[in-house]
């Protein structure tokens, strides 16, 4: 990845169901809105990104409410794929724009209320999910990095009742 360092980096949350959401980690892109261009646009190289599921797969799938994956703008090239054909001239095909997203692979899903207090987008708001009717918000610096920290996959050094083998004694003569 380069990185521009004349430019400020951003942060967005976009919100598309889990299914959708899966789709683009396996396929390294982000896309938002329905495949339309100008959000897309509005990013830059390096920003960051994560994506808000509030349920399992559209349209009607269960009630998730998790942060479902994140990680970092790949380069400036917003580029549409055609996803589905033309019948005929009357019914267009689908062709989206996208993003490339080097997805942090190893993050794993986490609830969004736990951190409604602390999020800048949520804190103080009871109608915080207005908001992401828009499906694509931009986001603080701060609620990204807290995003992050609770998808961080758990290691046996943050469980301290976790059983530890002993270091082990050596002796030198």
């Amino acid at each position: 990845m380069r990185y521009n360092w004349t430019m400020p980096i951003r942060f967005w949350l976009g919100v598309v169901q889990r299914d959708h959401v899966l789709r683009g980690v396996a396929g390294g892109f982000a896309q938002v809105n329905h495949g339309a261009r100008s959000p897309l646009a509005r990013m830059g190289s390096a920003d960051g990104f994560v994506y808000y599921s509030p349920k399992t797969e559209y349209p009607d799938g269960d009630p998730l409410r998790e942060f479902t994956a994140i990680g970092r703008i790949a380069d400036d090239d917003v580029y549409q794929v055609t996803q589905r054909p033309a019948m005929s001239a009357e019914t267009p095909g689908f062709t989206p724009w996208r993003r490339r997203v080097d997805w942090e692979l190893d993050a794993v899903a986490a609830p969004i209320r736990p951190l409604l207090a602390v999020l800048d987008f949520t804190r103080d708001d009871p109608n915080w999910g207005y908001q992401l009717r828009r499906g694509l918000i931009e986001i603080s610096r701060h609620d990204f990095e807290l995003i992050r920290r609770q998808m961080r996959r758990p290691t046996p050094d943050d469980d301290p009742h976790a059983k530890r083998r002993p270091a082990r004694a050596t002796i030198t003569r």
